[in-house]
């Protein structure tokens, strides 16, 4: 599933050279539409541990009235690909939010009730400072809170002995990503945006609510992956999971 961006893509990236764009479509074609703009693809990450919880990270952009309907090309099929998985939304043990902007939270909750009923709700409580009104506050905290699903987190959290949470700041102030291992496996959330941060993390996103910290995370996190030889879970990449170069 993917949705074309048609700001030009040297305002929403700034900084980057043309030959890094010029690699950056020879190496992923499907991050770019035919006029060249940016092609946003969507997914959300399934981890299934059977020593521990059975986690999603990320519940996409949600039904035709969800928050995200105004701009997403919903609805979402995320409930579908998990019922190829095998599972119903009621075997998800933990709903891991990288952050509460409607392409990743609004198929958290459904006319006022959780998709997800047996599920704690991750979201780090500097996300929850910063957000405080709007759809996203009105159409998924305000229901999860109701039934006593929310969980707000401070900082690094551990999940299992493999799979933890770590503050990942910049994108938004509470952003959040998960590792599996010894940084074997990171599911980013918005650290990366598009294949063009992979090449040169230092390159900012517009929409960054604090551009130069998101640099700074991004490049510090690709560091420790690139380090690992492990592999990135992206949600807006054409590819859902890269190996860093």
């Amino acid at each position: 599933m993917g949705e074309s961006l048609r700001r030009p893509l040297d305002e929403t990236f700034p900084g980057a050279r043309p030959a890094l764009w010029e690699r950056a479509r020879a190496e992923a074609p499907a991050a770019f539409g035919p006029d060249g703009e940016w092609v946003l693809h969507f997914h959300c990450f399934l981890l299934r541990d059977p020593m521990g919880p059975t986690v999603l990270v990320d519940t996409g952009i949600g039904t035709e009235s969800s928050p995200a309907s105004s701009w997403a090309p919903v609805p979402g099929t995320l409930t579908d690909a998990l019922d190829e998985a095998g599972l119903s939304p009621a075997d998800i043990d933990t709903v891991v939010l990288t952050h509460l902007h409607s392409d990743h939270a609004s198929g958290t909750v459904v006319d006022g009730e959780p998709v997800f009923p047996n599920a704690r709700h991750i979201v780090q409580q500097d996300e929850l400072d910063w957000l405080q009104e709007g759809p996203m506050w009105q159409d998924v905290v305000k229901p999860l809170q109701n039934k006593e699903t929310l969980d707000p987190i401070q900082g690094e959290t551990r999940l299992s002995a493999d799979l933890r949470i770590v503050p990942t700041p910049g994108h938004t102030p509470g952003h959040q990503s998960l590792i599996l291992g010894d940084n074997e496996l990171a599911v980013t959330g918005d650290v990366f945006l598009h294949p063009i941060q992979v090449l040169d993390p230092s390159i900012q996103y517009v929409y960054d609510e604090d551009a130069e910290t998101a640099a700074k995370t991004r490049t510090a996190f690709l560091r420790r992956i690139h380090e690992a030889n492990g592999t990135l879970a992206t949600p807006h990449l054409p590819k859902p999971f890269t190996t860093p170069q």
